[in-house]
């Protein structure tokens, strides 16, 4: 049997990033027009606490896509 890892196999890292970006803003975009239609302060206060995560995931993201795009021009040395 062979445990040997797989080659970490970073070519498509910046488009799996990339998704997450583009998923993590259109769900921050669709609690802000949740927050904007409900009353409930419950819910308003979630959605909230939500997209200030959200906030921090993607700044995250951005210094980890820059980091992915140089390492792909550099050929990953």
């Amino acid at each position: 049997m062979n445990n040997k890892p797989k080659p970490d196999d970073r070519r498509d890292n910046v488009e799996k990033i990339q998704f997450n970006i583009d998923n993590t803003i259109k769900n921050y975009n669709l609690a802000e027009e949740m927050i904007a239609k409900t009353d409930d302060e419950k819910t308003k206060e979630a959605l909230m606490e939500k997209n200030k995560r959200r906030e921090e995931s993607l700044k995250g993201m951005k210094e980890e896509i820059k980091d992915e795009a140089i390492a792909r021009e550099n050929n990953y040395k």
